[in-house]
């Protein structure tokens, strides 16, 4: 499978939450967990990134065991650090503290030079109406697109 294709998203993210800001960060991984996320064997949902002196690691994030790893498979659900750089880190924790932010992965990929990338937003939680009214907005929008297919 090409690294193109390689395109796991949160979908529950968008709906949960209203996107500031994004960044894209390289994610530390073991073999094993490269091999089941070139095979598409991992999952975002109910994942959610925090710091831990000074460090950004994501929690939550399900990487599958390798199907071929032995004794050196790695635990599915461990917590992974995140690479950003320092000017990046300093002001994504100043944002968390002032509060009502939080940073939720949006979407894990592998670029160009084959390494695993995992772009995280800063966010801020909708309320329930708020929910309704994208809900509205998606229905409203579908309904346009089937009168202009139409036509």
């Amino acid at each position: 499978m090409p690294s193109s294709q390689i395109n796991i998203k949160n979908r529950r993210a968008t709906f949960d939450y209203e996107i500031i800001d994004t960044y894209v960060a390289g994610v530390m991984l073991c073999g094993t967990e490269m091999k089941s996320i070139r095979g598409g064997h991992a999952s975002l949902v109910d994942s959610f990134c925090y710091f831990n002196r000074n460090e950004l690691w994501v929690k939550g994030m399900r990487v599958s065991e390798y199907f071929y790893g032995t004794y050196n498979n790695h635990k599915p659900d461990r917590e992974r650090k995140l690479l950003l750089q320092r000017k990046e880190l300093d002001k994504l924790q100043r944002k968390t503290k002032e509060g009502g932010l939080t940073i939720v992965p949006l979407r894990l990929f592998i670029n160009d030079r084959g390494l695993a990338k995992l772009e995280i937003a800063l966010a801020r939680g909708k309320k329930q109406f708020d929910k309704r009214e994208t809900l509205k907005q998606k229905d409203a929008q579908r309904d346009i697109d089937r009168v202009t297919k139409r036509f």
